[in-house]
């Protein structure tokens, strides 16, 4: 099996990215850092007789990445109680790729694959996170994908959910459960 992680976050070994560091750490994974992506947002044309124009950008060279892969992992901060833009603008492109001919059963695809979310925040995440993980569940069910675990971290300043006990237990966990998947 083999696993991408989609790192939403835009500060570079920010806390999301420390913590998912920890879970991968010596595991065979393709990283895919949106903030180094163009990814234009969602014009939706669903309704159109046109349907969705092409987008000059990134998004798809994302997607042809992560459909090889069994097992998804979702990193992100946590912005404003929900994922990071960056994240929830990748996201939302999916409508866009369930309508691409170019993507034939892109939603079965997704639904053969595993996803995990890794999602730090600074103003109590273990409560006010959850709507977030609720909001990746309702995608993740949406798309017909496996939703296999998550871990919440608190930590605001950089390297902050280092000090995080139950998140890095956490961590150890996810980690002990992806090597038992691969």
């Amino acid at each position: 099996m083999s696993i991408a992680v989609i790192y939403g976050g835009t500060r570079p070994n920010g806390n999301s990215e420390k913590l998912t560091e920890l879970v991968i750490q010596d595991i065979a994974t393709e990283k895919i850092y949106l903030r180094d992506f163009n990814i234009q947002p969602i014009i939706d044309m669903r309704h159109s007789e046109d349907g969705f124009q092409e987008r000059n950008d990134d998004y798809n060279s994302i997607i042809d990445r992560i459909l090889p892969h069994d097992i998804l992992i979702f990193s992100t901060p946590i912005y404003w109680y929900s994922m990071s833009g960056t994240m929830k603008n990748f996201i939302d492109r999916w409508s866009q790729t369930l309508r691409d001919p170019k993507y034939p059963g892109f939603k079965s695809k997704m639904a053969s694959k595993k996803a995990f979310v890794i999602a730090v925040g600074g103003d109590a995440p273990y409560i006010k996170g959850l709507p977030m993980i609720q909001q990746f569940q309702y995608i993740f069910d949406f798309i017909g994908m496996e939703f296999a675990g998550y871990i919440l971290g608190n930590g605001n300043k950089p390297e902050e959910v280092l000090q995080d006990k139950v998140a890095l237990f956490a961590a150890t966990q996810m980690r002990n459960q992806l090597i038992e998947n691969i």
